[in-house]
């Protein structure tokens, strides 16, 4: 009998703390593959923590976090990772290009230069995203939604099975949110797995097929129709939702 392949992600009673106090404590799920997943939850609720105790960015009180079960350390090869776009350094002097290219690293090793191929990979990257004709431009010199779009492009050039997004729609316009989603679609066409923190409630059933539901503990997680729920919501939010429709067919949120 053929065994089961592990899940992309594996999360096992993860618990991280900043200056002891608790961010996340006993954060248990497994993501199936081929998913888009939305990671929701309140401001402070520890989501971005959740992606960058998985990157083993940040450290862990407890727990484990497996990646096709295997540590991290031993998968880089197969992730892709979209940061907040207010943590990059924008004046650092490099071109879109360069950026994009930055993405082939993992496949080339640590002594070997991008090449031509690695250069055609990253401007067909920048192509898909819309950004071909900034290839040479300072990316201190793009707008927030253009330099979105590079880091998305960057993230397409590791040709990872395994994407995390931190909050890629956050202050980009609607042409770009447009070409976010778009990509995201194709991705789970392509049978990648991509998780992201997400703040508007009112786009989750659109754009997701699974969420993660998180108040520094774990709500829920499973396809959105049965998570993203007036439940599942009040236990998150409590008493920050102002608006909420009953039905959530068009869900109206606002948080405060």
């Amino acid at each position: 009998m053929r065994q089961k392949e592990p899940c992309p992600l594996s999360v096992r009673e993860l618990t991280v703390a900043y200056q002891r106090k608790p961010v996340l404590s006993d954060v248990t799920f497994e993501v199936p593959e081929g998913k888009l997943i939305g990671i929701v939850g309140p401001n402070g609720a520890g989501k971005s923590t959740l992606i960058k105790a998985s990157l083993g960015l940040i450290p862990k009180v407890r727990g484990e976090v497996l990646i096709y079960g295997k540590p991290y350390a031993q998968q880089r090869k197969l992730i892709g990772y979209v940061p907040q776009r207010e943590s990059v350094d924008w004046d650092f002097p490099t071109s879109a290009l360069d950026v994009v290219t930055m993405g082939r690293y993992g496949h080339l090793g640590w002594f070997r230069r991008p090449g031509a191929n690695e250069k055609r990979i990253a401007m067909e990257c920048l192509d898909k995203v819309g950004m071909a004709d900034y290839a040479g431009r300072q990316i201190s010199q793009l707008s927030g939604g253009q330099q979105q779009r590079v880091f998305l492009a960057r993230a397409l050039a590791q040709d990872a099975r395994l994407y995390f997004m931190d909050e890629p729609f956050v202050g980009v316009d609607a042409a770009t949110e447009k070409a976010i989603v778009t990509l995201l679609n194709e991705l789970k066409k392509q049978g990648k797995t991509v998780l992201v923190v997400h703040h508007d409630l009112s786009t989750v059933k659109e754009y997701f097929d699974w969420v993660i539901l998180l108040n520094e503990r774990l709500i829920d997680a499973g396809p959105t129709e049965s998570v993203f729920t007036a439940a599942g919501l009040q236990l998150a939010y409590g008493g920050r939702l102002a608006v909420l429709d009953r039905t959530l067919d068009a869900p109206l949120v606002t948080t405060r």
